[in-house]
């Protein structure tokens, strides 16, 4: 499930200085006007998009939440299964006094069992944009490691963040990428995403990330069109938040969710289809849908273990170890900066 959008730059880190984030931070103006940027940029290209980054606003993040517990989104509970089944051999492989950077980490459940792993971890560094859940998870993690250093940062990881400057200095750092997030992003974006990740490593540093690999289409349809519903509501809250926030007109009985596989492309394909023809006002902006017409929402790339070891491997990685489930429906991968 998204959490990037494909229109958005890539990742771009600043140096491992500057002060300490003790607390997560408010977004700011202009952040919050880029929202209105972003969508009136979306809507008015063609074909009509919506960045899925604002997917997760606190009714967003709940509904993901509700996602991931159903019986057709295999996602997270089989990479979960993956870290727990080895998480021996991870740990070993990341090494000791590391400084672990969560990207788009969440509510921290995957990393709890990383770092439960790890041989004395110098600090964990959460970026993340959703404020709450960063603030939430961050005190748990305190309380559950009183002797790990945890300093959050609200940001959106897509854009220029100064990461804080832990007290111990570790041995290395590795970047954590969980979530199948790597798939968001077009290949070429991709490409570049990494090679910024590759410079947060820096030399000895490594990279832990989660890829959904390809498999029958019936199985990727399935995990984004749940018969219970939630993603279609997960899908159209997208346009209640720009209704909310950016004061649109956007009628949500009159839109539906579809997502789809492309398989010469190799992604899903997540739409909000016009169901009448219709005009939606945003701001000082008119949009005509007619019917039929779609808003593209996300799209989520999948992978054979050879193509992101491929991919990877022009950005300055090396593949070093992949871990999957016996069904081969998702792989975490780690690579070292060659």
């Amino acid at each position: 499930m998204a959490r990037v959008a494909a229109a958005t730059p890539p990742l771009s880190i600043a140096t491992m200085t500057g002060e300490s984030l003790t607390a997560p931070q408010q977004l700011s103006a202009t952040e919050s006007s880029d929202f209105l940027t972003d969508v009136i940029a979306g809507l008015s290209s063609n074909p009509r998009t919506l960045p899925c980054k604002y997917f997760y606003d606190e009714r967003g993040a709940a509904l993901f939440q509700k996602i991931c517990e159903l019986p057709e989104y295999y996602i997270t509970r089989t990479e979960i299964d993956v870290l727990d089944r080895n998480r021996a051999d991870i740990a070993s492989q990341l090494g000791p006094d590391i400084e672990l950077i969560g990207l788009g980490t969440g509510a921290g459940t995957k990393t709890r069992i990383l770092i439960e792993a790890l041989k004395n971890p110098a600090v964990y560094v959460p970026v993340d944009i959703s404020e709450k859940q960063l603030r939430e998870s961050a005190t748990l993690f305190r309380k559950i490691f009183p002797n790990l250093e945890v300093l959050p940062v609200c940001a959106d990881y897509l854009q220029p963040v100064v990461l804080p400057s832990p007290a111990r200095k570790p041995a290395r750092n590795v970047v954590y990428f969980p979530g199948s997030t790597i798939g968001n992003f077009e290949p070429g974006e991709a490409l570049q995403f990494l090679r910024r990740v590759a410079n947060v490593c820096r030399d000895n540093g490594g990279l832990l990330i989660g890829v959904d690999l390809k498999k029958q289409r019936d199985v990727l349809e399935a995990a984004y069109n749940d018969r219970a519903g939630v993603t279609a509501q997960f899908n159209l809250n997208l346009l209640a938040r720009v209704n909310r926030e950016l004061g649109a007109d956007f009628d949500l009985e009159c839109w539906r969710h579809r997502a789809i596989y492309n398989s010469d492309a190799g992604r899903i394909e997540m739409h909000l289809i016009s169901e009448i023809d219709q005009f939606v006002h945003v701001d000082q902006h008119k949009f005509h849908f007619r019917r039929g017409e779609k808003i593209i929402t996300e799209f989520s790339y999948k992978y054979s273990p050879e193509e992101f070891s491929a991919l990877a491997a022009q950005t300055g990685f090396k593949f070093v170890r992949t871990w999957t489930d016996d069904a081969h429906l998702f792989g975490v991968f780690y690579f070292s900066v060659s």
